[in-house]
């Protein structure tokens, strides 16, 4: 059984999504989109044979312009239980860490060595297509092999499914050195880690990481095709798409993602 770990922030204004905040879509919306996704994530995992840990930000580790009377702990129980029939087995852990990655790392790290978990997965949130089924298959995939990957758009990873941990320091983030020099992107570095520490690699298909408008496109077209097409979609995340009117259109060459109708 894998153990599913949804790394993530509430869903407030200005803190999610910034990436795609005064481009297609304005602070609530992006807050909006946010929170459905992650929605989507938890009832992926608490469909799947796997189980579900949130691991939330305590209140003082956030921007203090982000802060609020609430805390972060409450508000994604609150999702959950609007997300799922019964949130009795999901567990809630505070991070530790300063970036994603040590975030990440530091979980996987915890829950592999000192709780003997047999696999652990990191969820990012922002990945709503990993779908019940997708997470099944990575489980298996992850009985035969050390490391499982799946590929996001942009080079970032959507799923990473480990059964021994390895070093996450510089995995995550843009490709982007310290010094301001490139790098390789995340699924890159992360499978090298996973190379580097002899571990066999298994891949997933690819899904869009919606922390980017070529990452949102990508979603956004599929969805709507598969609205069309009366084929399954992550219902919160598809729910967004058309109460924000988001599309795809053409501009100058470039397509790029709106909203409204």
């Amino acid at each position: 059984m894998t153990l599913h770990c949804l790394v993530v922030d509430p869903p407030r204004p200005g803190l999610a999504l910034p990436g795609l905040v005064d481009g297609p879509l304005d602070a609530d919306g992006a807050a909006e989109l946010y929170a459905a996704s992650i929605a989507d994530a938890m009832a992926a995992s608490a469909g799947s044979g796997g189980e579900l840990l949130v691991n939330y930000p305590a209140a003082e580790q956030l921007p203090a312009e982000h802060r609020s009377d609430g805390s972060p702990e409450a508000e994604l129980r609150a999702l959950a239980e609007e997300a799922l029939a019964d949130v009795g087995d999901v567990r809630f852990e505070v991070q530790v860490g300063s970036s994603f990655a040590a975030r990440a790392g530091n979980a996987v790290t915890h829950l592999l060595d000192e709780e003997d978990e047999d696999s652990v997965a990191v969820l990012r949130g922002t990945a709503p297509t990993l779908a019940r089924t997708a997470l099944d298959g990575a489980a298996m995939k992850l009985r035969r092999h050390g490391a499982v990957v799946g590929p996001g758009t942009g080079g970032r990873v959507a799923y990473l499914g480990l059964s021994e941990p390895f070093d996450f320091e510089g995995t995550y983030g843009p490709p982007t050195g310290e010094d301001g020099s490139g790098r390789e992107s995340e699924v890159e570095v992360l499978v090298d880690r996973a190379v580097d520490a002899d571990r066999e690699v298994a891949f997933l298909p690819v899904h869009p990481v919606i922390e980017d408008e070529a990452g949102l496109a990508t979603l956004v077209a599929e969805v709507r095709a598969r609205l069309r097409a009366g084929r399954n979609v992550p219902s919160k995340t598809a729910e967004a798409v058309v109460e924000l009117g988001l599309r795809v259109v053409e501009d100058g060459g470039v397509r790029r993602v709106v909203a409204g109708e």
